[in-house]
């Protein structure tokens, strides 16, 4: 929802998305109160992570293998054996 991202959340995304991942709560409620309509049927999801990494740092990036999986339909976990 950054007005500088590479690519800028628009209602059309929200619409798309059949589950959005955000990082905070308070991402969660800046969410809602800009695309409630969008959102109606929609599944937030709020992975708790602090937003106080850069982009692609290692760190985040395992934090976002090991939460984001388990809300895939018919993911195996990373580096599981399947």
């Amino acid at each position: 929802m950054n007005h500088d991202a590479d690519t800028p959340l628009t209602s059309e995304l929200v619409e798309w998305a059949d589950i959005i991942f955000v990082m905070e709560k308070a991402h969660r409620s800046k969410l809602q109160r800009r695309f409630r309509a969008a959102l109606r049927g929609k599944r937030v999801i709020c992975l708790d992570i602090p937003d106080d990494y850069e982009f692609m740092d290692r760190t985040l990036v395992r934090l976002l293998e090991a939460k984001v999986w388990r809300h895939l339909p018919m993911q195996p976990q990373p580096n599981s054996r399947v």
